[in-house]
């Protein structure tokens, strides 16, 4: 179809109109909804750390510091999230825990989740929900694994804004993040 210039600004904000009618209201990028596909490898590219960022804090001690006001901040976890997925599947989204800082958690085969002692231990640090977004604000649409090669157990140090919020029923820390590293594994 051809359209005179003048007009191609009112199509191109009415079909925008359409799409976010056919949505339900919920923004959604234009390239999703016309199914064009993310490219992992340019995502994982973008955000993937080539070293370890200093400064990296427990969530423990990230609780003490956040506030209900976006900071910059670096923390290092564990992906878990006590006895449930830690992963939400097709997003760039992960729930991590805190690292044990003793040698009892680090003997192969040891499982957090079924451990009496590190249940314990960890009953009143945060979680942290960690999400990856995309210039629409929107979670990117590629599974964690997938995106950054983790699994739960793994280790790694993520880099973003932060905000806690002391007042919710379960201490968890929201990180959008903008950075990870993933430590190698411990041998």
């Amino acid at each position: 179809m051809l359209v005179k210039p003048g007009l191609r600004r009112i199509f191109d904000i009415a079909s925008l109109g359409i799409l976010v009618g056919l949505t339900g209201g919920v923004a959604v990028s234009p390239a999703r909804c016309l199914g064009l596909e993310i490219d992992p490898a340019a995502v994982r590219g973008r955000l993937v750390l080539p070293a370890e960022p200093e400064g990296a804090v427990t969530p423990s001690a990230a609780k003490e510091k956040l506030t209900k006001d976006p900071q910059p901040i670096v923390l290092a976890g564990r992906v878990g999230a006590r006895g449930m997925e830690p992963f939400l599947d097709n997003k760039a989204s992960f729930v991590l825990v805190e690292i044990p800082a003793d040698d009892h958690a680090k003997k192969p085969g040891h499982d957090n989740d079924n451990c009496p002692f590190c249940k314990k231990r960890q009953a009143n640090a945060p979680m942290i929900a960690v999400q990856f977004v995309g210039a629409d604000g929107t979670v990117i649409p590629v599974d964690a694994r997938k995106l950054f090669g983790i699994q739960k157990g793994s280790e790694v140090v993520v880099r973003g804004q932060g905000v806690f919020d002391p007042k919710l029923a379960i201490p968890v820390i929201q990180l959008t993040a903008d950075g990870m590293y993933v430590r190698p594994p411990a041998k």
